[in-house]
């Protein structure tokens, strides 16, 4: 529907009535001359929490609002007095209070004397729902990750195990997924056994047997160790069975184990290979690398922080792939090995093959002068310690959510900055405490040249600007 009698019926009002009437329609009305000097201030109501504009008359427009959105004003006024009417844009008022309010603006310009009429609505609670709608992008962004990383831990424990794991739907007994061994244990390629109803493969008392097992399994949640034979080869297996739900579904999951373990050698226990034996079944990482830094042997520990499933993956790889920066901390493991003979207890993070990241310590030692030089790191994952402490990355991580809580009330080249500078004063902290205030170590891990790391030091207050390794100043 068009006015067509608008002269008629509204004649030609003034600027003032004019920002009172669209006052109604916003938050706030502003009544300007053709270079922005604010005359009159309309409230929509009288609730509005601007309490400070009848402060602005008087004063220029721009002056009102932040410094980064004073661009903006230029451009309202600008294109209300060449068009009639601006596009809307988002500004942001100061208050006496350090407080900002959000108001987005529509100008117009009244009658021929170059009046303009700015028309804003509060922001406020738009912000509010942004700022609610990031924390919980955030919140389940950390949670889409948790979870793919349990399931890459779930799917490399899963297909590692050396006894034959099968998955099924409870109420059929159809497999829903295998590992390699079951393939192996049944003569036929996992994803082929996916879909058969179990049991199968054994003798006939076998498959008797089985059928008690899951059903046992079924009623009272769990079946102890079973003795079944394959119909093929004639092995035998340990097989039990444990009940599950997932989401609305019950499932089984039943495990074969072989019987015909290999016998203890007899070492004694002061016996080398009886230490070789516990290094390897240490919960903690063991590796021993050459002095450069290649991979000789590992434990299975180790393997499970790096997501591999056999020695031979890792072996002859450079551990600086799977622990702390590649090409930095090696040289400084080797360094503090040179000065100390020991490593203790150095933070860093481990990387996976499938992209899962620990927080972890490290401790080493080594043999330069033995018959084959090597050095040997215990790696301990220490990722639950930092989870349930308040320091360190939670720190970090906690400062930077404060900063989140900004955003719509500071631009974001500012957000950015600030974050900036505090991650970079946060990863300086860690260099140097990784180094002992080594401050050329402390580049070295950072990778950046001594002179820069002493101009962020400067910047950001972390030591004085001299020091007993600073460069001279120029």
């Amino acid at each position: 529907m068009r006015f067509d009698a608008t002269e008629v019926g509204l004649g030609d009002i003034d600027a003032k009535t004019a920002a009172s009437l669209l006052a109604v329609a916003g938050d706030i009305a502003l009544v300007m001359d053709s270079a922005g000097v604010i005359h009159e201030v309309s409230l929509g109501s009288s609730e509005s929490q601007f309490g400070a504009a009848t402060q602005w008359v008087g004063r220029p427009w721009s002056d009102t609002v932040t410094a980064d959105t004073r661009a903006k004003i230029d451009t309202l006024v600008k294109e209300a007095l060449a068009s009639g009417t601006s596009k809307r844009r988002q500004v942001n008022h100061a208050l006496p209070d350090g407080d900002e309010i959000p108001v987005s603006y529509t100008a117009l310009r009244m009658g021929r004397d170059g009046a303009v009429v700015a028309v804003g609505r509060d922001m406020r609670h738009v912000s509010a729902l942004q700022q609610r709608l990031v924390e919980a992008q955030q919140a389940m962004e950390r949670d889409y990750w948790r979870l793919r990383h349990v399931e890459t831990r779930y799917r490399l424990l899963f297909q590692i195990a050396s006894d034959a794991i099968l998955v099924l739907d409870a109420s059929t007994l159809k497999v829903l997924d295998a590992n390699f061994a079951a393939g192996h244990v049944f003569e036929d390629a996992p994803d082929r056994l996916v879909g058969r109803v179990f049991p199968f493969g054994t003798d006939a008392d076998g498959l008797r047997t089985l059928e008690a097992l899951s059903a046992t399994a079924r009623s009272a949640g769990r079946a102890g160790d079973v003795l079944v034979s394959m119909k093929t080869g004639g092995r035998s297996y340990h097989a039990s069975a444990s009940c599950f739900r997932q989401e609305s579904a019950t499932l089984l999951l039943v495990r074969l184990a072989a019987t015909d373990i290999a016998p203890n050698t007899g070492a004694s226990a002061d016996s080398p290979l009886r230490v070789i034996d516990l290094l390897e079944r240490s919960p903690d990482g063991f590796v021993v690398t050459d002095l450069e830094g290649q991979v000789l042997t590992a434990n299975r520990s180790f393997l499970d922080i790096a997501g591999l499933a056999s020695e031979d993956q890792v072996r002859g790889t450079l551990l600086s792939t799977y622990i702390g920066r590649p090409g930095a901390d090696f040289p400084v493991f080797t360094t503090m090995l040179k000065k100390n003979g020991v490593v203790r207890l150095m933070a860093t993070s481990a990387r996976g093959l499938h992209g899962q990241q620990s927080e972890v310590e490290v401790s080493a030692v080594w043999a330069p002068q033995s018959e084959e030089p090597c050095i040997g790191f215990t790696i301990r994952d220490i990722g639950r310690r930092l989870a349930a402490s308040p320091q360190g990355a939670r720190d970090l991580t906690r400062a930077v959510e404060e900063l989140t809580t900004l955003v719509g009330r500071v631009s974001l080249r500012d957000l950015v900055r600030d974050t900036v500078d505090l991650v970079e004063r946060h990863f300086i902290e860690a260099a140097l405490e990784l180094t002992h205030d080594n401050r050329t170590s402390a580049a070295e891990v950072l990778g950046v040249s001594r002179q820069s790391l002493y101009v962020k030091l400067r910047r950001h207050r972390l030591a004085a600007a001299g020091g007993d390794d600073a460069p001279p100043v120029s």
